[in-house]
């Protein structure tokens, strides 16, 4: 399993290296006057910045695991060059600056991707101006939105073809936003159930970061998506339980130069996450007062997160998360037991394998 693991990696890492040139090409491309489709105002510097910031949040990168499935997604049905997956990828990772944008508004975040984030870049463009840099930082989240649309409308794609995999797209965009709605929605609730949480990282993330790369991939490569949706869909919902819980313990448990982000960021916002949900049915009275003054402080300090973090050890919150990780990982991996009978095995492999290398991440 080791060596599969391995082999899923190093598959995933040269989607994103080739990816990564691709998507720089394209951005530059739109970044410059001189060549950008986009019709650019002559006057003003505001449009300008704003196509700068998105440029810089989408190339500081990311596990580019959308990226991945999506090219996977093709290569169940085919080993040759698929047309329109490069401006899918483009279209779905653009769909994700959109996404982390938004959030870090929310979340009122200073950094992202071992940057400031776009909001804070904004905040520093105008420190005595902060209406102005809230308002311009949703407008920069609002471009890379529509920008990702207009992405798989301009290919090169059969009509009929483009419209299809820019449907699903928009479906999965909706859902991101019902998700982020149904998260602030979530963190009302003093401890939300397990089935809150599930469906929270449902519609927040799974159906744009894994459900939507799986269409696109197969659509693109011509399949039909009818007689497979359900399997893909249950496939996606274990794939992406997993993947929340290690992101929920790597938080809490990461290594923040690894991640390109502070850790404790859940904590410091008091978000229910699933690392949070499990300390607050942990904790003993005495516990559950220091948890509760740092929940939602966002100068919460560092030493309060480490008491914190020991707490969380001592209970065994670390291993219950992993081990909660693991389990989701393994009946993702065994939903393409089938597969094989009408896909290609190499292909399936990958997708056999790739829950687990989700869950063994470092970022």
């Amino acid at each position: 399993m080791n060596d599969a693991i391995t082999a899923a990696w190093r598959r995933a890492a040269g989607h994103q290296r080739r990816f990564d040139a691709r998507f720089a090409t394209y951005l530059d491309a739109l970044t410059d006057p001189a060549s950008s489709p986009l019709e650019i105002p002559r006057h003003g510097t505001f449009p300008a910045r704003a196509l700068q910031l998105v440029r810089e949040l989408s190339l500081r990168g990311g596990k580019r695991l959308r990226v991945t499935l999506l090219h996977e997604a093709a290569a169940l049905v085919t080993d040759e060059s698929v047309p329109g997956l490069d401006e899918a990828a483009i279209s779905i990772e653009l769909l994700q600056t959109h996404g982390l944008i938004h959030d870090d508004i929310i979340d009122d975040a200073p950094t992202r991707r071992g940057g400031p984030s776009t909001y804070y870049a904004y905040r520093q463009d105008f420190p005595d101006r902060p209406d102005t840099a809230l308002a311009l930082a949703v407008l920069a989240g609002d471009l890379a939105a529509f920008l990702a649309g207009r992405v798989l409308l301009t290919g090169a794609l059969p009509p009929d073809r483009a419209l299809a995999m820019a449907a699903v797209q928009a479906d999965a965009a909706a859902a991101t936003v019902a998700g982020q709605l149904l998260d602030l929605e979530r963190d009302f609730h003093p401890t939300p159930d397990t089935g809150l949480l599930h469906e929270v990282t449902e519609y927040k993330s799974t159906r744009y970061s894994i459900l939507a790369p799986l269409r696109l991939g197969l659509l693109a490569a011509g399949a039909d998506l009818a007689p497979h949706d359900g399997e893909l869909r249950r496939y996606a919902t274990d794939l992406g339980i997993a993947n929340q819980i290690h992101d929920d313990w790597l938080d809490l448990f990461g290594d923040p130069e690894a991640l390109g982000k502070p850790v404790g960021s859940d904590i410091r916002s008091g978000r229910r996450s699933y690392a949070v949900r499990a300390l607050l049915a942990a904790c003993d009275t005495g516990e559950r007062r220091l948890l509760d003054e740092a929940l939602g402080d966002p100068d919460c300090e560092a030493d309060t997160l480490d008491r914190i973090r020991d707490i969380a050890r001592a209970h065994g919150i670390d291993r219950q998360l992993r081990a909660d990780a693991d389990r989701h990982a393994r009946q993702a991996a065994a939903r393409t037991a089938t597969w094989r009978q009408r896909w290609r095995p190499d292909a399936v492999a990958f997708f056999e394998h790739m829950p687990a290398w989700s869950v063994t991440r470092e970022r």
